[in-house]
């Protein structure tokens, strides 16, 4: 049986790939390699011979990556502004990462700006395996906090996503809106899009950030825009066809 959680991938990316620092396109490649390590998030790495090099400068520190080598750190410094220890590569990778050899990655949430085409892109690259399926469903999906009914819908939405516990979309004329707070919280999910958040107070208990919605989802998924999702793991009851549930372990 493999071991998914040690897993390790490296595919090329038909996609156009740009990332910016400082005002500056740092890297700008079609020939992007993306890491997917295990459970870890995937990485893109780009040939060294698509990166403006004469903003890095490389380090003396290095560290090692799990089981795939010794790491090679790199500094960036455009107009004065630098991101030490920003970008890193494996001057000799494991046999299972020897693509890797030759490319250099720069930390995410260090740069300004990742783009793939002429699309901006959030929080890390979209795994290429994790799939999402969305469908309508008549079946009955009600959810109480401290007893009160908050949701109760025939026309909710139901989201699979690998990994993840399954997600009831309701539709806001479904859910208890006056129990309900906005919160400042947002989130960004680089397969759905920006996430907006709302708590609750039933009688003397706080369930803050309980549900979220997508007012502006990606273009992909359409059918969620405006509705309303709860943290089944969260919630106190959820009943689903009638049945209750058993509450999902939180990730």
């Amino acid at each position: 049986m493999t071991d998914l959680a040690h897993r390790v991938l490296v595919e090329p990316s038909p996609k156009r790939v740009r990332v910016v620092f400082g005002g500056e396109t740092i890297a700008d490649t079609t020939r992007a390699l993306l890491l997917m390590e295990g459970n870890r998030i995937p990485v893109y790495y780009f040939p060294i011979e698509d990166i403006r090099t004469e903003f890095l400068e490389e380090t003396s520190r290095k560290t090692r990556a799990s089981s795939l080598g010794e790491v090679t750190l790199w500094s960036l410094n455009v107009g004065g502004r630098a991101a030490q220890d920003t970008a890193h590569g494996f001057a000799s990778p494991a046999k299972e990462a020897g693509a890797l050899k030759g490319h250099l990655a720069f930390d995410w949430e260090r740069m300004d700006h990742w783009f793939e085409e002429d699309e901006e892109v959030f929080v890390h690259p979209a795994h290429p395996y994790r799939r999402i399926d969305v469908r309508r469903s008549r079946r009955t999906v009600r959810i109480e906090l401290g007893g009160k009914v908050v949701g109760e819908s025939e026309d909710a939405v139901f989201l699979f996503e690998t990994t993840l516990p399954v997600r009831y979309y309701l539709p806001k004329a479904d859910v208890a809106m006056e129990r309900l707070r906005p919160s400042p919280t947002r989130t960004h999910c680089p397969y759905k899009g920006e996430a907006g958040y709302y708590s609750a107070r039933i009688g003397d208990k706080d369930y803050p950030d309980i549900a979220w919605v997508y007012e502006t989802p990606h273009h992909a998924l359409p059918e969620i825009k405006g509705r309303l999702a709860f943290y089944n793991e969260r919630v106190d009851t959820l009943y689903i066809g009638g049945e209750k549930t058993a509450r999902p372990k939180a990730r």
